[in-house]
């Protein structure tokens, strides 16, 4: 069966690329296009893809307002993948709190991202390494305006803690593996622990409540 992929961008040259892009793999299948969050929803309902290439700046409805409407539904929920040009985009982390399994960059190569549809479709989250920490970094600045508490914090056992720590800094699974001299698999379990104790989605939601907790800032060493 093919990952059935629904493309949302208000400029239909990248909406002509990426469809090239995907269409070229066997396992992959575009199934419709839309060019605003409004038209999106519409689709999503009549097409049910697997995973939304949402574009995070458009007219009439967002990416953020466009996520939060198809991530309310758990049970109709596609994997949404936030495209941003990075340097203009000053919401994405409101994308990734409203829902989004990930973001990448518009000029991200080809088999990245086709192997990020794939990632999504699986259950996991795409959190690039190269701009999670910079990209975070500018919003842990802005006020919060639903801290989470210490003692929620402090629900995780100082291994699980470690382990967010190093979630927050755009590590795989295998790399904190590495970093704490543990097997894939034992990391497997910590990570799924701490989504479970703090009630989160995906890593990309674990990154961003890292952030929003204080837990990480800008002056934790990378």
């Amino acid at each position: 069966m093919s990952i059935r992929v629904l493309l949302v961008d208000d400029q239909p040259l990248l909406r002509t690329g990426f469809r090239y892009i995907v269409d070229a793999e066997d396992d992959l299948e575009v199934v419709g296009e839309a060019e605003d969050g409004e038209v999106a929803i519409t689709q999503v309902r009549a097409l049910k893809p697997d995973v939304v290439l949402m574009d995070i700046r458009m007219p009439r409805m967002d990416g953020v307002a466009a996520t939060a409407a198809l991530t309310a539904d758990d049970a109709t929920t596609p994997k949404v993948i936030i495209l941003t040009t990075y340097d203009t985009d000053e919401y994405v982390v409101e994308a990734l709190r409203a829902g989004a399994s990930g973001f990448l960059l518009k000029d991200v190569p080809a088999e990245d991202l086709v192997d990020a549809v794939r990632v999504v479709h699986r259950g996991d989250a795409v959190v690039a390494p190269n701009v999670t920490r910079r990209l975070l970094d500018r919003f842990a600045r802005l006020p919060v305006t639903d801290q989470r508490t210490s003692a929620e914090v402090d629900v995780l056992t100082e291994r699980e803690r470690e382990v967010l720590l190093l979630m927050a800094r755009g590590l795989s699974n295998a790399e904190i593996a590495g970093e704490l001299v543990l097997s894939e698999t034992t990391v497997k379990t910590h990570v799924s622990n701490v989504l479970a104790k703090l009630q989160l989605r995906d890593r990309v939601q674990a990154v961003v409540f890292a952030y929003q907790s204080g837990l990480v800032t800008t002056d934790t060493p990378a």
